[in-house]
């Protein structure tokens, strides 16, 4: 696979009803075969898949979305809390809309995060997961969680209030796209190459009306205050043993220059992979936490190489579309 090459690949945007509004999203390749689920990081969206989608697409079709609150998707009602359960449940209403009784599931950061909730609750509905430069998120230390919590959430009370309070010609701050990509570039602890932040702006920004050449951050600023269930080591063993016991198909893949805690080795990778035969896990040297962004050949290759050895639904036909 050392020649594998850009190629064409084309994608229809697709919209999920779900009973707040809709789920956005883009299928890459073959609509008459079930996708992989790709469900991208906190605050990004589906376009932190746009170079690597199209690299897999030949060998197995994509349905990348964006998470409630993120990209083209609808924000979640005024006065709702986010949390990450609700991102697990987005997997079933998925599910539910096309008719699958199984899911190969691809996250990115927190999307890998939430793919493993999913395959530990649901283990027999899970045929394979990849996991991008994280298994699941970082469990903050007992001491300081009570804290974090009553930060969260008094700022997603008070965001809540400026939201239903806020006038029908309000804007948040806008910017030039450079600074967009500025913006973006440092937010991320240049985690994002500068180059590659057009692909997540393209559907985080939208243009202003009220200055002609600027654009404003149109995410729900309420994901900024994410609530997590979020299980300490002991529990997420608990979850790794359910997923382990159906020796579910897992690749992970890291970044040797992420900065993310939650890349860090830990418990939960040894057991993983310790107790899963199909459990495998690769670092990438020069990877940052986007990884798959701005190294999506060499991540590609790896996936590849996973799906060759273990993807034995490829060829399953949709029963139903939107």
């Amino acid at each position: 696979m050392d020649n594998i090459t850009d190629v064409s690949i084309t994608f229809s945007e697709v919209r999920i009803q779900v009973p707040w509004g809709y789920i956005s999203g883009r299928w890459y390749g073959d609509q008459n075969e079930r996708p992989i689920l790709a469900l991208h990081g906190w605050q990004d969206n589906c376009g932190t898949f746009a170079k690597l989608a199209p690299l897999i697409a030949p060998y197995r079709s994509l349905l990348c979305i964006d998470l409630p609150g993120h990209g083209h998707s609808s924000h979640l009602p005024a006065g709702i809390l986010y949390h990450n359960i609700e991102y697990v449940r987005v997997i079933l209403r998925v599910m539910q809309t096309y008719k699958w009784e199984k899911v190969s599931l691809m996250g990115h950061s927190m999307g890998g995060s939430v793919c493993f909730h999913f395959a530990a609750f649901c283990p027999d509905r899970v045929d394979m997961v990849i996991s991008l430069d994280i298994i699941k998120n970082v469990y903050w230390p007992t001491s300081v969680v009570p804290t974090l919590l009553a930060h969260v959430t008094e700022k997603a009370l008070s965001d809540n209030e400026r939201l239903l309070n806020a006038s029908e010609s309000s804007e948040p701050p806008s910017y030039t796209f450079k600074q967009c990509e500025t913006l973006l570039y440092e937010g991320s602890q240049k985690s994002v190459e500068l180059e590659n932040c057009k692909f997540i702006l393209e559907r985080n920004i939208s243009k202003s009306e009220l200055y002609p050449d600027k654009y404003y951050f149109s995410r729900d600023g309420r994901v900024k205050y994410l609530l997590e269930f979020n299980p300490n080591t002991g529990m997420a063993l608990e979850m790794a043993k359910r997923i382990c016991k159906k020796t579910i198909p897992y690749l992970v893949i890291k970044g040797g220059e992420s900065t993310n805690p939650s890349a860090k080795a830990s418990e939960l990778d040894e057991y993983m992979l310790a107790n899963n035969k199909n459990f495998e896990s690769y670092m990438y040297p020069m990877g940052t936490h986007h990884l798959h962004l701005n190294n999506a050949k060499p991540v590609a290759q790896k996936i590849i190489g996973f799906l060759q050895k273990h993807d034995n639904e490829a060829s399953k036909v949709v029963q139903s579309k939107i």
